[in-house]
């Protein structure tokens, strides 16, 4: 430009870079800002009928993971009483189709149960809590608290549900800027057999190749999972045969019409076998044969016109009947920050059948992504409570065995206070355990053997093999 000097124009240049810097600056600040006010909103103050002797914080809210479709995933932020010194824990319960909150935080390894009456919580002595901040997670939108705006969003799937709960991690992260870097676990049970291996792909692949990722993540504890069909369907045949629990006529007709069939599906012969197996039962709990059975109306063990409902489920529905009366209960919700916009037009279930009903993808094994992440160097330690006929010990055993992985430790029973907590065997990239006299929710019926085993896996330790 005539009569515009070369230092004009520098000078010009440094002007807008200045001001463009300045802008970055001013929105960076302003969406730390909005983030701070949105993690202060979502701090729970107290929930009706809390003991007064709770020593640590909890946050609950929603996290938007798709904006055009409306669509939100519901979290529970239970801290640890120390929560700088702890890592976090992200905790997913399966179904597919079941919460997070009814079932993990409320039932197993959260610090609240709620008492009879529906309205009142006591504290568990049990709460992971005490060795990890716990991050529960309502997954996919439609589980729970959690919601989508977009009727079509009701039929999803594997792929979608890990896209969106890393999509969650990451908006998550940016409205709990206190937890990046954060040493990051993940656990989980039952369908979370798929739903960690999954998001655990994604969240590797993200990191690769990046300087100190904001999700630091090392690995994950997986209990009585769905890995892979044709070893979960052989080995809980086997599980319910060798434990009397069906014929042997029963037995030869599960093993030709179902090994190759889909777990979650079954279709046609292996439906019907399947109904024979669980009629010649009888009136137990198949997620604990030992324990009491499920005599609730209305509950899985009595829908039998629906296919399969008791296999899908991966949950005792009998167990979260307070739980429901107390989510359900209006100034719960409120202190919850949960269905704020009034998205939820139904009551709180534990379970979404509506979710499960329109399943679209799930893989018929998980063990190729086993392979990519044990490769990956991820902490993977697996476990079983060895009462469960849903997902019995044998069917993951024989998953495991699948990965062909070199033996560190061979099968030794482990102890605590002398006593055999359960079994265990240490592999080159995996861990293996058994947990004694637990079914298939190990936390709830093994809370003590379960912290140990918690505490095992935090700390990278291999069960104790000495009776001390």
């Amino acid at each position: 430009m005539k009569g515009f000097s070369e230092s004009s124009y520098f000078s010009l240049v440094c002007v807008i870079a200045s001001i463009t810097l300045l802008l970055s600056s001013t929105i960076a600040a302003a969406a730390q800002h909005h983030h701070a006010k949105q993690q202060e909103l979502d701090k729970i103050i107290k929930l009706p009928g809390q003991p007064t002797n709770v020593t640590f914080s909890q946050y609950s809210g929603y996290i938007t993971v798709d904006e055009q479709a409306g669509r939100a995933l519901f979290y529970w932020l239970i801290e640890s009483q120390k929560p700088t010194s702890k890592p976090l824990l992200l905790w997913l319960n399966g179904g597919p189709g079941c919460s997070s909150v009814a079932y993990g935080a409320s039932e197993e390894v959260g610090p609240f149960r709620v008492r009879p009456d529906g309205k009142t919580l006591t504290l568990s002595p049990y709460s992971w809590n005490k060795e990890a901040n716990l991050l529960f997670l309502d997954s996919p939108a439609g589980v729970g608290f959690s919601y989508s705006n977009t009727s079509a969003d009701q039929i999803t799937g594997d792929k979608r549900t890990a896209q969106d709960a890393y999509t969650f991690l990451t908006n998550w992260f940016k409205r709990f800027p206190q937890y990046k870097q954060r040493p990051f676990y993940i656990a989980g049970e039952s369908y979370a057999g798929h739903y960690i291996p999954e998001l655990s792909q994604i969240i590797v692949r993200q990191n690769k190749g990046v300087k100190n990722p904001i999700i630091d993540f090392r690995g994950f504890l997986l209990g009585n999972p769905l890995l892979d069909d044709f070893h979960d369907n052989v080995g809980t045949f086997e599980f319910w045969w060798n434990h009397g629990l069906i014929s042997g006529s029963t037995y030869q007709a599960l093993n030709r019409s179902c090994p190759n069939a889909s777990f979650l599906f079954p279709r046609n012969r292996c439906y019907q076998a399947l109904v024979r197996g669980y009629s010649e039962m009888g009136n137990i709990n198949p997620y604990d044969i030992y324990g009491p059975p499920c005599d609730e109306t209305g509950t899985s063990r009595h829908q039998l016109s629906r296919p399969l409902p008791w296999k899908f489920r991966g949950n005792d529905q009998c167990i979260v009947k307070y739980t429901k009366m107390y989510m359900n209960r209006p100034e719960v919700q409120k202190a919850l920050h949960a269905n704020i916009t009034h998205s939820i037009s139904h009551p709180w279930v534990t379970c979404s059948d509506v979710i499960r009903g329109g399943w679209t993808d799930s893989p018929k094994s998980m063990l190729p992504i086993f392979k990519e992440l044990i490769a990956a160097g991820l902490r993977i330690w697996v476990y079983s409570g060895d009462t469960d006929a849903v997902l019995p010990l044998t069917a993951t055993r024989y998953s495991i065995n699948a990965l062909q992985l070199k033996t560190i430790n061979n099968w030794y029973a482990w102890y605590d206070k002398q006593q055999v907590g359960g079994w265990s065997q240490v592999y080159e990239g995996l861990n293996y355990v058994t947990v004694r006299g637990a079914g298939h929710e190990v936390p709830l019926g093994r809370p003590r053997l379960a912290m140990l085993l918690l505490r095992h896996f935090l700390n990278n330790k291999t069960m104790a093999a000495s009776q001390n």
